[in-house]
Parts: C-alpha cells; sequence; structure tokens
C-alpha cells in the first residue's frame, strides 16, 4: 500500500509539473505516466497477502476488524485492507527468579503468601496458544500485547489466590499436584474467555523460608533414624526368636537323652568313643578294664 501512496505522490507531482510554465511542463506527462504505473504497482501488490505458517491473518478496514480470519497461504484482498498477523502456535510465558529464565529480566518468580502466613516463593511456565477463531477478537477487545495484558496477570492473579488454601509445606511436598491442578483450572476458565487454550501449566520449582527448609530436614532426618531403629529392634527381636528355638532345640534333646537310652545304648556308644580314640594317631596303649572308664596310657 506505501507504494500505491508514493505513486499517488508522484502522479500530483507530475499534474503539477504539467501545468507550470516551461520547461517543467514538458515533464509533467512522463512523471503522471511514471505516477500511474507505480499505483497500478501498489494496488497489485497489495492485492495479494501471504499468511506464514502457523499464523493467522485478521483484517481491518479503515479501523473495523473484520471477522473473516485469512490462515496460512497465499489470498487475494482489498488492498484497503491491513492485516494483523497473530501465532497460533504453542507459546510459553516463563515467571522465574533467575535472570536469563523469565519473559522479563531480573526476579519475576511469584511470591505468595501461605495459609499459614510464610511467603513461598514459585517459578511458573505457562504453555498456551492463541485460538484461530478468536484472533478477531483479541485484536478488537485485547491487541497484540496480549501477554502483557492477559497471560501474565491472570496467571499470578490465579496463583496467589489458590496458594492461600494451603499450608506451606503442603505446597512443597503432600499438596503440590492439587494446587496445580487447581491453577490449572483457574487460569484455563480465564484465558477461554480471552480467545486464548492453555496447553499446560507447569510449577518448575516452589522454595520455602530458610527456617521452613531446616525444620523439613530435620523431620526427614528424625523419620530416618526412627525408620533405622525399627529395623534394628526387627532384627534383635529376629535374633532373640532364634535363640530361643535353638535352646528349647537342646532342652529337648537332654531330654531325649535322659529318658531314652538303656545300658545298651551307652555301652555301644562307649565302644564307639573308644574305637575313635583307638584309631586316632596320638594313642599308643589303651587298656580296657571292666566295667570302669579304660585308662588311656600314652606317650604325650
Amino acid at each position: 500500500m506505501l507504494i500505491a501512496i508514493l505513486g499517488i505522490i508522484v502522479l500530483i507531482v507530475g499534474i503539477v509539473l504539467k501545468r507550470s510554465p516551461e520547461p517543467g511542463s514538458r515533464f509533467g506527462g512522463i512523471v503522471n505516466t511514471v505516477g500511474i504505473v507505480i499505483v497500478f504497482l501498489g494496488l497489485s501488490l497489495s492485492m495479494f497477502k501471504e499468511i506464514g505458517a502457523g499464523t493467522v491473518g485478521v483484517q481491518t478496514l479503515f479501523g473495523k476488524v473484520q471477522d473473516n480470519v485469512l490462515e496460512s497461504g497465499l489470498h487475494i484482498i482489498n488492498p484497503l485492507v491491513e492485516v494483523t498477523t497473530f501465532d497460533i502456535q504453542t507459546q510459553n510465558y516463563t515467571m522465574s527468579g533467575k535472570d536469563s529464565e523469565g519473559a522479563v529480566q531480573g526476579d519475576d518468580a511469584i511470591r505468595v503468601l501461605s495459609s499459614d502466613g510464610l511467603e513461598v516463593t514459585i517459578d511458573l511456565s505457562v504453555l498456551y496458544k492463541v485460538d484461530p477463531a478468536k484472533a478477531p477478537y483479541i485484536l478488537q477487545n485485547i491487541g497484540e500485547k496480549y501477554e502483557d495484558k492477559i497471560v501474565r496477570p491472570v496467571t499470578r492473579t490465579a496463583i496467589r489466590d489458590n496458594a492461600v488454601n494451603y499450608q506451606a509445606v503442603d505446597l512443597y511436598s503432600v499438596k503440590r499436584q492439587e494446587f496445580q491442578n487447581k491453577i490449572n483450572q483457574t487460569i484455563t476458565q480465564s484465558f477461554a474467555k480471552n480467545g486464548l487454550e492453555v496447553q499446560s501449566i507447569l510449577i518448575r520449582n516452589i522454595s520455602l523460608p530458610a527456617s521452613v527448609k531446616a525444620s523439613i530436614e530435620s523431620k526427614i532426618n528424625a523419620e530416618q533414624d526412627a525408620q533405622k531403629m525399627q529395623f534394628v529392634l526387627q532384627k534383635e527381636r529376629q535374633e532373640a526368636d532364634r535363640k530361643r528355638v535353638e535352646a528349647q532345640g537342646i532342652a529337648d534333646y537332654q531330654k531325649i537323652l535322659s529318658t531314652g537310652l538303656s545300658d545298651k545304648q551307652l555301652v555301644y556308644e562307649s565302644i564307639k568313643a573308644q574305637k575313635e580314640i583307638a584309631l586316632s594317631p596320638n594313642t599308643k596303649v589303651i587298656i580296657i578294664g571292666g566295667k570302669n572308664n579304660p585308662i588311656m596310657l600314652s606317650d604325650k
């Protein structure tokens, strides 16, 4: 369109030159011809609009937003129409305490108060995209800076509104997923009203005050010590049970021996013992006498 405007300017200059006295009037016709060519070329180029992949175009004619959306590809349009493109691919808006990670330079983490009055710092990423059918609505009611007007304030408000229902330790541990699901639901509803679709809400990090961290670590250490002591006690009980069974077995064995052995059995056992002694390399002489115990003589 700028080319067509330039051609109109050239055409006006040609008309002025044509009405001027010699020698300027000689060039008036040539300048007019050049101006007409430039206007025609500018209008021809303005009639064709290419919409890139992953984007849609919204048309505006004299300040009025058109409802029809131009999808990716080549289109023939009114040369007087202005086209604004919107990215409809998944976009990432991160709020982080580290300088190089967030959409805003510096510490952009979200600080909230938990139900127990402690300050918790949260790093968060929002994955979202523009609803193609709602692109005209966004241009008409929000504008192209929807990140600053919708994404950022809605997300931070939703986190603060939901965090006050949880204790700091719960946000850090057992109820983290529940908290993430709730803010996901809240943000999704708010985004949908403004033509945006939430893909995912990612809680990157939750930081607690130093005193709370120390308490959690102390509690974890105490629980680990308690579990270790339970293991030791269980092992000792098992060892006590083993010794009790062993002692009972010895007692039962002795009882059987005291009640079940006969004289013949004792004589048999004595003969076996004497035989083993006789076969021993340390035994030199064995004297067996009567019913008494044998007398062993050795040179050792």
